[in-house]
Protein backbone atom coordinates (compact mmCIF):
# COMPACT_ATOMS: atom_id res chain seq x y z
CA UNK A 1 0.00 0.00 0.00
CA UNK A 2 1.48 3.22 -0.98
CA UNK A 3 2.18 5.54 1.99
CA UNK A 4 1.53 9.67 2.51
CA UNK A 5 3.88 11.03 5.05
CA UNK A 6 3.77 14.26 6.25
CA UNK A 7 6.47 16.32 8.72
CA UNK A 8 6.11 17.98 11.82
CA UNK A 9 8.10 21.22 12.49
CA UNK A 10 7.38 24.58 13.63
CA UNK A 11 8.09 27.62 11.52
CA UNK A 12 8.73 30.95 12.44
CA UNK A 13 8.37 34.13 10.23
CA UNK A 14 9.59 37.81 10.58
CA UNK A 15 9.87 39.92 7.99
CA UNK A 16 11.73 43.72 7.62
CA UNK A 17 10.78 46.63 5.07
CA UNK A 18 12.18 45.09 2.03
CA UNK A 19 10.98 43.79 -1.07
CA UNK A 20 11.57 41.49 -4.04
CA UNK A 21 9.73 39.71 -7.02
CA UNK A 22 9.56 35.84 -7.58
CA UNK A 23 8.81 35.00 -11.44
CA UNK A 24 6.90 31.89 -11.16
CA UNK A 25 6.39 29.62 -14.40
CA UNK A 26 4.63 26.75 -14.93
CA UNK A 27 4.95 24.50 -18.21
CA UNK A 28 4.09 20.94 -19.73
CA UNK A 29 7.12 20.09 -21.38
CA UNK A 30 5.71 17.47 -23.76
CA UNK A 31 7.61 14.22 -22.73
CA UNK A 32 11.16 15.47 -22.49
CA UNK A 33 13.57 12.87 -22.13
CA UNK A 34 10.48 9.95 -22.44
CA UNK A 35 10.48 7.86 -25.50
CA UNK A 36 7.18 5.38 -26.19
CA UNK A 37 5.71 4.65 -29.75
CA UNK A 38 4.59 7.91 -30.82
CA UNK A 39 7.03 10.76 -28.80
CA UNK A 40 10.26 9.30 -30.07
CA UNK A 41 13.98 10.38 -30.58
CA UNK A 42 13.03 11.03 -34.32
CA UNK A 43 9.77 13.57 -34.01
CA UNK A 44 10.62 14.99 -29.90
CA UNK A 45 14.25 15.26 -29.96
CA UNK A 46 15.93 15.63 -26.74
CA UNK A 47 18.69 17.39 -27.67
CA UNK A 48 16.06 19.60 -29.49
CA UNK A 49 14.29 20.50 -26.83
CA UNK A 50 17.22 21.21 -24.51
CA UNK A 51 18.04 24.31 -26.76
CA UNK A 52 14.14 24.97 -27.16
CA UNK A 53 13.68 25.28 -23.28
CA UNK A 54 16.91 27.01 -22.93
CA UNK A 55 15.77 29.83 -24.97
CA UNK A 56 12.35 30.01 -23.18
CA UNK A 57 14.40 29.74 -19.80
CA UNK A 58 16.75 32.56 -20.95
CA UNK A 59 13.69 34.59 -21.84
CA UNK A 60 11.50 34.56 -18.77
CA UNK A 61 13.98 34.01 -16.59
CA UNK A 62 11.99 32.08 -13.89
CA UNK A 63 12.71 31.90 -10.02
CA UNK A 64 10.16 29.48 -9.30
CA UNK A 65 10.26 26.53 -12.62
CA UNK A 66 7.48 23.94 -12.29
CA UNK A 67 7.23 21.20 -14.89
CA UNK A 68 4.94 18.23 -16.50
CA UNK A 69 5.68 15.80 -18.24
CA UNK A 70 9.71 15.14 -17.13
CA UNK A 71 10.72 11.14 -17.97
CA UNK A 72 10.56 9.27 -14.74
CA UNK A 73 14.19 9.22 -14.26
CA UNK A 74 15.73 11.34 -11.94
CA UNK A 75 19.03 11.44 -14.39
CA UNK A 76 16.80 13.46 -16.69
CA UNK A 77 15.60 15.58 -14.06
CA UNK A 78 19.46 16.28 -13.72
CA UNK A 79 20.21 16.90 -17.29
CA UNK A 80 17.45 19.12 -17.88
CA UNK A 81 18.49 21.54 -15.05
CA UNK A 82 22.16 20.89 -16.31
CA UNK A 83 21.47 21.80 -20.02
CA UNK A 84 18.77 23.88 -19.99
CA UNK A 85 18.98 26.64 -16.55
CA UNK A 86 22.10 26.41 -15.22
CA UNK A 87 23.88 27.22 -19.01
CA UNK A 88 25.92 30.55 -20.04
CA UNK A 89 27.24 31.53 -16.88
CA UNK A 90 23.99 30.77 -14.85
CA UNK A 91 24.81 28.38 -11.92
CA UNK A 92 22.02 29.25 -9.25
CA UNK A 93 18.95 27.07 -10.00
CA UNK A 94 18.73 24.28 -7.71
CA UNK A 95 15.62 21.27 -7.71
CA UNK A 96 13.61 19.36 -5.48
CA UNK A 97 13.74 15.81 -4.62
CA UNK A 98 13.02 13.52 -7.80
CA UNK A 99 9.16 11.10 -7.10
CA UNK A 100 7.29 9.14 -8.88
CA UNK A 101 5.49 6.93 -6.15
CA UNK A 102 2.47 6.68 -8.29
CA UNK A 103 4.90 4.52 -10.72
CA UNK A 104 3.62 6.94 -13.87
CA UNK A 105 5.08 6.81 -17.33
CA UNK A 106 5.68 10.87 -16.52
CA UNK A 107 6.50 13.16 -13.50
CA UNK A 108 6.69 16.30 -12.27
CA UNK A 109 9.76 19.03 -10.89
CA UNK A 110 10.13 22.16 -9.04
CA UNK A 111 13.53 24.12 -10.47
CA UNK A 112 14.15 27.08 -8.08
CA UNK A 113 16.61 30.27 -8.10
CA UNK A 114 18.85 29.30 -4.87
CA UNK A 115 19.91 33.11 -4.50
CA UNK A 116 16.31 33.71 -3.27
CA UNK A 117 14.79 30.43 -2.56
CA UNK A 118 15.41 27.31 0.05
CA UNK A 119 13.94 24.22 -0.32
CA UNK A 120 12.16 23.56 3.50
CA UNK A 121 10.13 20.17 3.04
CA UNK A 122 8.37 18.54 -0.40
CA UNK A 123 5.24 15.59 0.29
CA UNK A 124 4.55 13.48 -2.40
CA UNK A 125 1.30 12.19 -2.51
CA UNK A 126 0.57 9.54 -4.73
CA UNK A 127 -2.69 9.36 -7.18
CA UNK A 128 -4.17 6.97 -9.60
CA UNK A 129 -2.39 9.08 -12.15
CA UNK A 130 0.89 10.95 -11.31
CA UNK A 131 1.92 12.45 -8.05
CA UNK A 132 0.72 15.65 -6.66
CA UNK A 133 4.14 16.85 -5.75
CA UNK A 134 4.22 19.93 -2.67
CA UNK A 135 7.58 21.82 -2.14
CA UNK A 136 7.62 24.44 0.65
CA UNK A 137 10.19 26.93 0.12
CA UNK A 138 11.46 29.64 2.17
CA UNK A 139 12.48 32.84 0.44
CA UNK A 140 16.34 33.95 1.24
CA UNK A 141 15.89 37.28 2.65
CA UNK A 142 18.98 39.90 2.92
CA UNK A 143 19.29 39.81 6.48
CA UNK A 144 18.70 35.90 7.02
CA UNK A 145 22.16 35.46 8.92
CA UNK A 146 21.07 37.83 11.60
CA UNK A 147 17.54 37.22 11.82
CA UNK A 148 17.41 33.23 11.05
CA UNK A 149 13.59 33.29 9.86
CA UNK A 150 11.94 34.88 7.07
CA UNK A 151 8.76 34.23 4.75
CA UNK A 152 7.95 30.67 2.98
CA UNK A 153 5.49 30.08 0.27
CA UNK A 154 4.10 26.13 -1.14
CA UNK A 155 3.72 25.18 -4.78
CA UNK A 156 1.96 22.40 -5.13
CA UNK A 157 2.37 20.30 -8.96
CA UNK A 158 -0.18 18.67 -10.18
CA UNK A 159 -0.75 17.04 -13.64
CA UNK A 160 -4.42 15.73 -13.85
CA UNK A 161 -5.90 13.28 -16.07
CA UNK A 162 -6.25 14.04 -19.92
CA UNK A 163 -9.55 13.16 -22.03
CA UNK A 164 -13.30 14.31 -22.68
CA UNK A 165 -14.51 11.46 -21.47
CA UNK A 166 -16.99 11.23 -18.05
CA UNK A 167 -14.44 8.78 -16.60
CA UNK A 168 -11.87 11.62 -17.38
CA UNK A 169 -13.70 13.97 -15.43
CA UNK A 170 -14.26 12.07 -12.62
CA UNK A 171 -10.58 11.31 -11.95
CA UNK A 172 -9.62 14.73 -12.33
CA UNK A 173 -12.29 15.98 -9.58
CA UNK A 174 -10.41 12.53 -7.36
CA UNK A 175 -6.95 13.99 -7.84
CA UNK A 176 -8.13 17.69 -6.68
CA UNK A 177 -10.54 16.30 -4.23
CA UNK A 178 -7.54 14.75 -2.51
CA UNK A 179 -5.33 17.65 -2.69
CA UNK A 180 -7.83 20.16 -0.76
CA UNK A 181 -7.99 17.04 1.98
CA UNK A 182 -5.13 16.98 2.09
CA UNK A 183 -4.84 20.76 2.66
CA UNK A 184 -7.61 21.13 5.21
CA UNK A 185 -6.16 18.68 7.14
CA UNK A 186 -3.43 20.91 7.87
CA UNK A 187 -5.53 22.97 9.27
CA UNK A 188 -3.32 25.85 8.18
CA UNK A 189 -4.19 28.98 5.94
CA UNK A 190 -1.58 30.10 3.84
CA UNK A 191 0.52 31.11 1.19
CA UNK A 192 -0.11 28.09 -1.64
CA UNK A 193 -0.04 28.04 -5.31
CA UNK A 194 -1.16 25.00 -7.27
CA UNK A 195 0.10 25.04 -10.90
CA UNK A 196 -0.30 22.31 -13.66
CA UNK A 197 -1.83 21.11 -16.83
CA UNK A 198 -5.07 20.34 -15.47
CA UNK A 199 -6.44 19.40 -18.25
CA UNK A 200 -10.40 20.74 -17.55
CA UNK A 201 -12.10 22.24 -20.64
CA UNK A 202 -14.29 24.54 -18.38
CA UNK A 203 -14.47 25.82 -15.10
CA UNK A 204 -17.54 24.22 -14.07
CA UNK A 205 -16.19 21.08 -14.16
CA UNK A 206 -15.83 19.51 -10.14
CA UNK A 207 -12.02 19.34 -10.34
CA UNK A 208 -12.08 23.13 -11.19
CA UNK A 209 -15.21 23.54 -8.62
CA UNK A 210 -12.88 21.74 -6.37
CA UNK A 211 -10.12 24.30 -5.78
CA UNK A 212 -12.26 27.57 -5.84
CA UNK A 213 -15.18 26.44 -4.00
CA UNK A 214 -14.28 23.99 -1.59
CA UNK A 215 -16.16 23.62 1.43
CA UNK A 216 -13.20 25.28 3.74
CA UNK A 217 -13.55 28.76 2.20
CA UNK A 218 -9.75 29.70 4.13
CA UNK A 219 -7.97 27.11 1.43
CA UNK A 220 -9.80 28.09 -1.86
CA UNK A 221 -7.84 28.71 -4.52
CA UNK A 222 -8.20 31.93 -7.05
CA UNK A 223 -7.57 32.39 -10.86
CA UNK A 224 -5.05 35.38 -10.90
CA UNK A 225 -6.98 36.77 -14.02
CA UNK A 226 -10.71 36.02 -12.67
CA UNK A 227 -11.50 34.22 -16.63
CA UNK A 228 -13.71 31.19 -15.49
CA UNK A 229 -16.05 29.88 -18.39
CA UNK A 230 -15.94 27.40 -21.36
CA UNK A 231 -12.50 27.74 -22.43
CA UNK A 232 -12.45 25.35 -25.09
CA UNK A 233 -12.55 26.79 -28.77
CA UNK A 234 -13.72 29.87 -27.61
CA UNK A 235 -12.34 33.24 -29.06
CA UNK A 236 -13.65 35.02 -25.44
CA UNK A 237 -10.39 33.51 -24.11
CA UNK A 238 -8.43 33.61 -27.05
CA UNK A 239 -5.42 35.68 -25.30
CA UNK A 240 -5.51 32.45 -22.24
CA UNK A 241 -5.61 29.74 -24.38
CA UNK A 242 -2.73 27.49 -24.05
CA UNK A 243 -3.01 24.31 -26.08
CA UNK A 244 -2.27 23.44 -28.58
CA UNK A 245 0.30 25.22 -30.55
CA UNK A 246 0.33 23.01 -33.55
CA UNK A 247 -2.54 22.51 -36.18
CA UNK A 248 -0.46 18.96 -37.59
CA UNK A 249 1.87 17.34 -35.32
CA UNK A 250 4.22 13.99 -37.05
CA UNK A 251 2.69 11.99 -34.38
CA UNK A 252 3.66 13.33 -31.12
CA UNK A 253 2.39 16.72 -30.36
CA UNK A 254 -1.10 17.26 -30.33
CA UNK A 255 -2.82 19.22 -32.93
CA UNK A 256 -5.99 21.32 -33.57
CA UNK A 257 -4.13 25.09 -32.44
CA UNK A 258 -4.82 27.28 -30.06
CA UNK A 259 -8.19 26.53 -28.15
CA UNK A 260 -7.74 24.75 -24.84
CA UNK A 261 -6.75 26.78 -21.32
CA UNK A 262 -5.33 23.38 -20.07
CA UNK A 263 -2.67 25.04 -18.29
CA UNK A 264 -2.98 27.41 -14.56
CA UNK A 265 -1.26 29.06 -11.52
CA UNK A 266 -3.83 29.55 -8.98
CA UNK A 267 -3.51 31.22 -5.53
CA UNK A 268 -4.74 31.45 -2.40
CA UNK A 269 -6.43 34.16 -0.16
CA UNK A 270 -3.13 34.82 1.26
CA UNK A 271 -1.26 35.68 -1.89
CA UNK A 272 -4.19 37.04 -3.44
CA UNK A 273 -4.33 39.75 -0.50
CA UNK A 274 -0.85 39.87 0.19
CA UNK A 275 -1.87 38.56 3.68
CA UNK A 276 1.44 37.01 4.77
CA UNK A 277 4.77 38.62 2.98
CA UNK A 278 3.55 37.35 -0.45
CA UNK A 279 1.58 38.75 -3.09
CA UNK A 280 0.21 38.50 -7.07
CA UNK A 281 1.21 41.17 -8.86
CA UNK A 282 -1.40 42.25 -10.59
CA UNK A 283 -1.66 42.09 -14.23
CA UNK A 284 1.21 39.69 -14.17
CA UNK A 285 -0.08 36.61 -15.84
CA UNK A 286 0.30 35.76 -18.90
CA UNK A 287 0.69 32.69 -21.35
CA UNK A 288 3.89 33.18 -22.81
CA UNK A 289 3.93 33.78 -26.91
CA UNK A 290 -0.12 34.48 -26.27
CA UNK A 291 -1.28 37.03 -28.42
CA UNK A 292 -4.83 36.09 -28.63
CA UNK A 293 -4.47 36.09 -32.74
CA UNK A 294 -3.95 32.29 -33.37
CA UNK A 295 -7.65 31.17 -31.98
CA UNK A 296 -7.38 27.42 -33.81
CA UNK A 297 -3.48 28.56 -35.07
CA UNK A 298 0.26 27.62 -35.01
CA UNK A 299 1.56 29.46 -32.44
CA UNK A 300 3.97 30.62 -35.28
CA UNK A 301 2.31 30.96 -37.93
CA UNK A 302 1.88 34.61 -39.77
CA UNK A 303 3.12 37.39 -36.83
CA UNK A 304 3.18 36.74 -33.32
CA UNK A 305 5.64 40.19 -31.88
CA UNK A 306 4.14 38.87 -28.66
CA UNK A 307 7.75 37.61 -27.80
CA UNK A 308 10.88 37.58 -30.24
CA UNK A 309 11.19 35.43 -32.67
CA UNK A 310 13.26 32.97 -31.42
CA UNK A 311 11.22 32.47 -28.37
CA UNK A 312 8.30 31.93 -30.37
CA UNK A 313 9.91 29.22 -32.78
CA UNK A 314 11.21 27.40 -29.52
CA UNK A 315 7.44 27.44 -27.81
CA UNK A 316 6.68 25.74 -31.24
CA UNK A 317 9.29 23.46 -31.21
CA UNK A 318 9.25 22.82 -27.57
CA UNK A 319 5.94 21.52 -26.77
CA UNK A 320 2.17 21.48 -27.96
CA UNK A 321 1.84 23.60 -24.41
CA UNK A 322 2.60 27.31 -23.86
CA UNK A 323 4.28 27.94 -20.01
CA UNK A 324 2.18 30.47 -17.94
CA UNK A 325 3.75 32.41 -15.88
CA UNK A 326 3.44 35.50 -12.76
CA UNK A 327 5.30 37.47 -10.30
CA UNK A 328 4.98 37.76 -6.78
CA UNK A 329 6.07 40.27 -4.85
CA UNK A 330 7.78 39.47 -1.26
CA UNK A 331 6.56 42.04 1.13
CA UNK A 332 8.36 41.91 4.03
CA UNK A 333 7.08 43.99 6.96
CA UNK A 334 7.31 43.75 10.89
CA UNK A 335 6.08 40.60 12.31
CA UNK A 336 5.84 37.27 13.31
CA UNK A 337 3.71 34.51 12.73
CA UNK A 338 4.47 31.12 14.76
CA UNK A 339 2.58 27.77 14.13
CA UNK A 340 2.70 23.97 13.61
CA UNK A 341 2.90 22.43 10.41
CA UNK A 342 2.15 18.86 10.53
CA UNK A 343 3.86 16.25 8.97
CA UNK A 344 5.17 12.60 8.92
CA UNK A 345 7.65 12.52 11.37
CA UNK A 346 8.71 14.82 14.69
CA UNK A 347 12.38 15.95 15.33
CA UNK A 348 13.69 17.02 18.23
CA UNK A 349 16.83 18.88 18.61
CA UNK A 350 18.57 21.34 20.82
CA UNK A 351 19.11 24.70 18.57
CA UNK A 352 21.49 26.80 18.26
CA UNK A 353 23.59 23.84 18.55
CA UNK A 354 27.04 24.83 20.26
CA UNK A 355 28.91 20.99 19.91
CA UNK A 356 27.84 18.09 18.50
CA UNK A 357 23.83 18.08 17.42
CA UNK A 358 21.67 15.14 19.02
CA UNK A 359 18.74 14.30 17.14
CA UNK A 360 15.69 12.60 18.35
CA UNK A 361 13.49 11.18 15.60
CA UNK A 362 10.06 9.91 16.49
CA UNK A 363 8.25 8.01 13.69
CA UNK A 364 5.41 5.23 13.46
CA UNK A 365 6.43 2.94 11.30
CA UNK A 366 9.61 1.03 10.24
CA UNK A 367 11.85 3.23 7.77
CA UNK A 368 14.97 3.97 6.36
CA UNK A 369 16.17 7.53 6.59
CA UNK A 370 18.47 9.70 4.62
CA UNK A 371 20.06 12.53 7.16
CA UNK A 372 22.12 15.04 5.82
CA UNK A 373 23.39 18.64 6.49
CA UNK A 374 23.45 21.10 4.31
CA UNK A 375 25.16 24.32 3.87
CA UNK A 376 23.36 27.59 2.87
CA UNK A 377 24.85 27.35 -0.71
CA UNK A 378 23.07 24.26 -0.94
CA UNK A 379 26.15 21.66 -0.39
CA UNK A 380 25.78 18.35 1.80
CA UNK A 381 28.55 18.42 3.77
CA UNK A 382 27.61 15.55 5.68
CA UNK A 383 24.93 12.53 5.45
CA UNK A 384 24.00 9.58 6.78
CA UNK A 385 21.22 7.23 6.57
CA UNK A 386 19.52 5.09 9.81
CA UNK A 387 17.49 3.06 10.51
CA UNK A 388 13.79 3.29 12.38
CA UNK A 389 12.53 0.67 14.40
CA UNK A 390 9.05 1.87 14.10
CA UNK A 391 9.48 4.40 17.35
CA UNK A 392 11.88 7.08 18.04
CA UNK A 393 16.21 6.97 17.03
CA UNK A 394 18.56 8.60 18.73
CA UNK A 395 21.33 9.99 16.35
CA UNK A 396 24.54 11.96 16.98
CA UNK A 397 25.65 14.35 14.23
CA UNK A 398 29.31 15.79 14.36
CA UNK A 399 28.57 19.55 14.00
CA UNK A 400 31.23 20.75 16.76
CA UNK A 401 33.85 21.63 13.87
CA UNK A 402 31.28 23.83 11.93
CA UNK A 403 31.99 27.02 11.62
CA UNK A 404 29.55 29.66 12.78
CA UNK A 405 26.45 30.40 10.61
CA UNK A 406 22.89 28.68 9.49
CA UNK A 407 23.02 25.18 8.65
CA UNK A 408 19.76 22.84 7.08
CA UNK A 409 19.33 19.39 9.04
CA UNK A 410 17.19 17.73 5.75
CA UNK A 411 15.66 14.14 6.22
CA UNK A 412 14.10 11.79 3.99
CA UNK A 413 12.72 8.67 3.57
CA UNK A 414 12.69 6.17 0.32
CA UNK A 415 10.47 8.03 -1.84
CA UNK A 416 11.67 11.69 -1.52
CA UNK A 417 9.30 12.92 1.29
CA UNK A 418 11.67 15.03 2.97
CA UNK A 419 11.64 18.14 5.60
CA UNK A 420 14.27 20.50 6.55
CA UNK A 421 15.06 22.08 9.70
CA UNK A 422 17.15 25.08 9.98
CA UNK A 423 19.87 25.30 13.25
CA UNK A 424 21.95 27.95 14.07
CA UNK A 425 25.77 27.12 14.74
CA UNK A 426 27.42 29.13 17.91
Amino acid sequence: MKRLFTLVFTLSVISVFAQDTIRVMHYNLMYYGEVNSYCTALNNPEADKNGYLKTIIKYVKPDIFTANEVAPNATKHQTLMSNCLNVDGVTYYQKCNFSNVSSSDLSNELYFNSTKLGLVSQVNIPTSVRDINIYRLYYKSWNLSTTHDTAYITCIVMHLKAGSAGTDATERATITNTLMGYLNSLGIADNYVVMGDFNVYTSTEECYQNLVNYSNASIRFNDPINQPGDWNSNPTFASFHTQSTHTTSTGCFATGGMDDRFDHIMISDYIKNGSNHFQYFTGSYKAVGQDGNHLNQDINSGTNTSAPDSVIQALYGMSDHLPVTMNIRVDQTVGIKNYEEPAFLNVNFQNPVVADMHVTIDLSIKEKLTIDIVNLLGQIIFSTTTGNNGSSVDITIPTKDLEKGIYFLKISDKTSNCTIRKFVKE
